[in-house]
């Protein structure tokens, strides 16, 4: 299995929705009042608080001139093991165990989508959701990565809090969208996702356009214990 660093349970223009797409890349942050500790980055990396991290993210302006979600080669099986990234993201985040079968697949398990805090018991049920989105991250610096980077970016098992399991409804209808547009439906998840953004924006060497900016210093307000960790994409 491809290194996924400990995952706790986690959109499409379809940007992420689709059930046999992308996954994977990110960091950890820890929620505020209320919410699950989530896992850190991979050892070595950064951390800091929320409101810091904020600081550290590039100011840029977005500009989604060419963007095509093909850009970003999807759901690819790295290291051969059968597994593509989207199953890895599952294994990894499952609460209880899914069983594996030929060509890996999943049945049974048991999942935590924490955009909603909703139990999810059939992996089908579930997408994988790249935090930032692919559109996203190509408004904010992909579109000059070359293909192969684009590609490390959308199936990044290497940090953990990138690529979340979500329910398809809380997926579907994030969208594309950024902070300043959309945020988790559970009051409880939105340090945890602010955390998770700010950390793969920093990973990845993302830009933030001002409204995301504003957007994320205001959820950070409410987050004086979250904390950022993540560490820089090779």
């Amino acid at each position: 299995m491809a290194s996924l660093a400990a995952c706790s349970p986690s959109a499409t223009k379809a940007d992420d929705s689709k059930p046999s797409a992308p996954a994977a890349a990110g960091a950890s942050g820890t929620p505020a009042d209320g919410a699950s500790a989530t896992p850190g980055a991979p050892a070595g990396g950064s951390s800091l608080a929320l409101t810091e991290a904020i600081a550290k993210i590039p100011s840029g302006t977005e500009d989604r001139t060419g963007y095509e979600r093909d850009s970003f080669r999807l759901w690819v099986d790295a290291d051969k093991d059968g597994c593509d990234t989207r199953k890895e993201v599952l294994i990894a985040e499952a609460v209880k165990s899914p069983t594996q079968g030929a060509r890996c697949a999943l049945t049974g398990g048991e999942w935590l989508s924490y955009y909603d805090k909703v139990t999810v018991t059939e992996a089908t049920k579930l997408d994988i959701d790249h935090v930032v989105p692919l559109a996203e991250a190509w408004d904010s610096g992909a579109s000059k990565w070359t293909a192969e980077r684009r590609e490390q970016y959308a199936n990044d098992l290497d940090a953990s809090r990138s690529l979340v399991a979500v329910t398809a409804k809380t997926n579907r209808s994030k969208a594309d969208r950024d902070p300043a547009e959309w945020l988790p439906p559970a009051a409880s998840a939105q340090c945890t996702y602010a955390s998770d953004w700010v950390a793969t924006k920093l990973r990845w060497k993302l830009t933030a356009d001002s409204k995301e900016r504003a957007a994320l210093e205001k959820i950070a307000s409410n987050c004086s214990s979250t904390v950022v960790k993540y560490e820089a994409a090779p």
